[in-house]
């Protein structure tokens, strides 16, 4: 084991600000994250969740939490020498990307226990039939509770293609798998056979610098499949506005919480960054969805809305539809 740091070397100034934030942020971590968790449980279904997204989600932030793993290794060394107070605060912005890895890792493990595996025949509303037009009401454009022909070869085509995502969605969680265990094995490797310096030495800064890099790539690519999937399917599906709503201002207040803190850089903020952008388009995605399902008169999944009553007069115009202002 190395020899423990000098204590003088040690962060010891107390920021009740500073504390403060992180505290609230990791508070508002958890909460943001339990609606996505119980949509999922309570509809019983992770329809709607593109196995793409959870996969480059959940490692995009396994190399962001190994990334500010490496840079703050010399804090996790200081508590040996200071106290449990001391310890906690400094290590409070590794905990709260922790977190967030933690609680989306849940979403992808929610996402293989509640995996539809039967196909859900969708209303034909949502199988290419034509969008109301303007001052069109629910009642005479599109009947959304007219079910579509269920032959023996369209459940067939679904059934194919249902399974083609579940093996995609067990692929999915054997690479995350892997991929936090490689990555892990790799940083524990060289932080116990370099010695704990601020900055970190040469392999370790390497290290810090692609998990970073990487991190934002995967960030970046994130959510383009979720966005595709949702905007083809026209439909909100498991996704959770409430989660969105709390997390697309969030994400602004995290990367300045990462950027105050002891031993970081630019790449321990910038993946959290470009999520929280990426992240405000498929919210964008999902209100507009909103809107036209309750037009529809079908819910999140495509299914009929028990009330067949129109929301709008026959002479009011319906500006989510067809790209209208």
């Amino acid at each position: 084991m190395a020899p423990p740091p000098d204590p003088a070397q040690c962060p010891n100034n107390h920021d009740p600000y500073t504390l403060t934030l992180s505290i609230l942020l990791c508070t508002g971590l958890v909460i943001s994250y339990l609606p996505q968790h119980f949509r999922i449980i309570s509809a019983g279904t992770s329809e709607g969740l593109s196995p793409w997204f959870l996969l480059l989600g959940a490692t995009s932030s396994a190399s962001g939490m190994l990334n500010l793993l490496i840079l703050q290794w010399p804090l996790f060394q200081c508590c040996r020498v200071v106290s449990g107070g001391q310890c906690a605060e400094s290590l409070l912005r590794f905990v709260q990307v922790g977190l967030q890895w933690l609680l989306f890792s849940i979403i992808l493990i929610l996402y293989i226990a509640y995996f539809p595996r039967t196909p859900h025949m969708r209303p034909l509303v949502l199988q290419g039939a034509p969008i109301p037009e303007y001052g069109a009401t629910r009642g005479n454009a599109v009947d959304a509770e007219t079910p579509s022909p269920a032959t023996a070869e369209e459940f067939r085509k679904l059934r194919e293609q249902n399974d083609r995502e579940w093996r995609t969605a067990k692929g999915v969680a054997w690479v995350v798998g892997l991929h936090l265990t490689a990555l892990t094995t790799l940083t524990f490797v060289l932080l116990n056979k370099l010695p704990t310096t601020w900055p970190p030495q040469e392999p370790l800064r390497l290290l810090a610098t692609f998990c970073g890099l990487s991190g934002t790539a995967l960030a970046v690519c994130q959510y383009a499949p979720q966005i595709v999937k949702t905007a083809n399917a026209g439909l909100v599906g498991a996704l959770s506005i409430g989660t969105m709503m709390i997390q697309v201002p969030g994400s602004i207040v995290f990367c300045i919480s990462i950027m105050l803190g002891e031993n970081t850089d630019w790449t321990s903020w910038m993946p959290y960054a470009v999520t929280g952008m990426m992240q405000a388009c498929l919210l964008a995605i999902c209100l507009l969805w909103k809107k036209r399902q309750r037009w529809l008169g079908v819910d999140d999944f495509g299914n009929p809305l028990p009330s067949s009553v129109p929301e709008h007069g026959a002479d009011e115009r319906a500006p989510l539809l067809n790209g209208a202002n």
